[in-house]
């Protein structure tokens, strides 16, 4: 099939690879080349990147409603679109364009977490599994029929990074499964449940202050949910802290471990209760977590124990709340 792509990031890449090793990709189309990273230097997105790579056509209009460009688009003659995490609502006048329309790759089960950020609210909220959607897409924001759902399991030390990674390579599969059955012109759309519906809303630089009242599961997602960005954290001794990795402890588990006559039922959230080689152990509203990775502000990520050789804590030190005016802004 001739196919027009639309996508962004990384999670965007895999399928790109996928079309271009299956079908004839006549076109991609990413958003405008931003700033990124600490040099703000200007770079191709992900997507771009491989485009280029392999010759395909990249476009990168600003508007999409502009008539010239659209004219442009339908020159192509493309049989089918395909969208993901592209990052812009589609206007009717371009989803009409294709033959067969315009289908999306989205990273939940849906109709739940649909928008913007559906593999770190899957794991904010516990859920014990997610998947790929493969959907129609109409003028509302994933709201179009159904034509194909592959579930995948929520690992227990999945972060959003690393189920974002394996989301992408199922909806890459899913991809090229679903062409085939378009081609052969023998899909099932299904409608999706409204009474189902859940949000995932864009993340925001306020979730990254960590709620210490909260109980140690609800810490351990929050930590494993916000990667890349904006990063679980607290301050302590003055320095602000991210959080990359930790482990949650009961309270049998927490009151073996501690070093002191100490208990956690003594202890008031956010209390350091040990810290050393295996890392800083803080407690909860109910249960503790041993944060075992961190990154300090304008620092790389290391082990909670080699930012100790660096700060020493004493148990019994409270964590603080973050700066969050000061905070730096999310990544493009």
């Amino acid at each position: 099939m001739r196919v027009i792509y639309f996508g962004t990031p990384d999670f965007a890449v895999p399928s790109l690879a996928a079309l271009m090793a299956a079908h004839d990709v006549v076109g991609v189309v990413t958003q405008p080349d931003k700033p990124r990273g600490r040099g703000h230097q200007v770079s191709f997105s992900p997507v771009k990147q491989l485009a280029v790579q392999h010759g395909v056509r990249v476009m990168q209009p600003a508007r999409l409603r502009d008539t010239a460009w659209l004219a442009d688009m339908a020159e192509l003659g493309a049989d089918v679109g395909v969208v993901a995490a592209y990052g812009r609502l589609l206007p009717q006048a371009l989803l009409d364009l294709p033959r067969v329309g315009f289908i999306n790759v989205h990273a939940s089960l849906l109709p739940r977490w649909r928008g913007a950020a559906p593999i770190h609210r899957a794991l904010l909220a516990g859920d014990a599994v997610t998947g790929i959607t493969i959907m129609r897409v109409v003028l509302a924001l994933d709201a179009g029929p159904m034509l194909a759902t592959t579930p995948m399991p929520i690992e227990a030390d999945d972060t959003s990074d690393s189920l974002e990674t394996r989301l992408a390579a199922l909806g890459a599969q899913a991809l090229i499964a679903t062409l085939a059955s378009l081609a052969g012109g023998a899909v099932l759309e299904q409608p999706q449940d409204e009474a189902l519906v859940t949000y995932a809303h864009r993340l925001e630089r306020h979730e990254s202050q960590v709620d210490w009242t909260r109980p140690a599961e609800a810490i351990g997602r929050q930590i494993r949910g916000l990667q890349p960005w904006p990063l679980a954290g607290a301050v302590i001794h003055g320095k602000r802290l991210s959080f990359l990795r930790a482990t949650v402890e009961q309270q049998e588990e927490v009151d073996h471990a501690v070093p002191t006559h100490t208990t956690l039922a003594d202890a008031a959230p956010g209390t350091v209760l040990d810290a050393g080689p295996r890392g800083l152990l803080v407690a909860c509203g109910r249960g503790a977590v041993r944060i075992t990775e961190v990154r300090p502000a304008g620092k790389r990520a290391m082990t909670a124990g080699a930012f100790l050789n660096g700060l020493p804590i004493a148990p019994g030190t409270s964590f603080s709340p973050l700066p969050l005016p000061g905070m730096s802004k999310a990544p493009s």
